[in-house]
């Protein structure tokens, strides 16, 4: 079965008092030469936020994110690959920043990652991202979650929000739309699932013209009008 986009259209414009209003309110994603021009710090800062936003409210991670780009020293991955399991372990004793210290592991293990990617593909980790096609977006998460530390789950999808490369997230709403349109008949797990559920958002994606970010908004938006 598929989705109608006219019908997706027409039920979320209904939240809303305008077009305009309805377009200021979807999310926004940036363009590939936008993601390209971050610098790979960005990359490896927003990736442990991700991680220690899991399972935490957002906003505490975000109101002390500062401190970890003090502490952290800007998130430089050459500089963070070298981190040492004794001087992570003496970041356990700063206050100042989240101390859980399985998370803080990450740092170094992510900074890794990002380091191979570039020696790989012989370019920066943002132009790899930015040239990664929309169309197999669960070939991205999947990468991130085999090779990445602590990026599996949505935290993949999550992190790729933080950074601004276009990308659908599986909420409890999402998925309860895809269910309600036959789809799915249950959460996705599988990459046979997810295979399903790329395929839906990207017929939505050809009808509509529309990002995957703001798609899977008004997704969400079918179900619960958050007003």
């Amino acid at each position: 079965m598929t989705l109608d986009y006219r019908w997706l259209y027409d039920t979320v414009r209904k939240r809303f008092e305008s077009d305009e209003a309805m377009e200021a309110f979807l999310p926004k994603a940036l363009t590939p030469e936008e993601l390209k021009q971050k610098s790979d710090d960005r990359y490896l800062s927003a990736m442990s936020q991700r991680v220690f936003q899991a399972g935490m409210q957002h906003s505490v991670v975000d109101a002390k994110w500062p401190a970890f780009e003090e502490t952290f020293w800007g998130f430089a991955p050459e500089k963070m690959a070298l981190l040492s399991p004794e001087q992570i372990e003496g970041h356990m004793k700063n206050d100042r920043i989240i101390r859980h210290l399985a998370k803080l592991q990450t740092i170094p293990q992510n900074a890794q990652f990002i380091l191979d990617i570039r020696q790989e593909q012989g370019r920066s980790f943002g132009e790899f991202i930015a040239d990664w096609p929309g169309t197999d977006i669960i070939g991205l998460w999947h990468l991130l979650g085999k090779r990445g530390a602590r990026l599996g789950g949505r935290s993949a999808a999550g992190f790729l929000r933080l950074v601004g490369k276009d990308t659908f997230l599986l909420t409890s709403d999402v998925v309860a739309r895809l269910k309600a349109a036959g789809i799915i008949d249950h959460d996705p797990t599988s990459q046979r699932d997810m295979q399903t559920v790329q395929e839906a958002f990207n017929a939505l994606q050809q009808d509509s013209g529309r990002p995957l970010c703001q798609l899977s908004a008004m997704l969400s938006l079918s179900i619960n009008p958050r007003f």
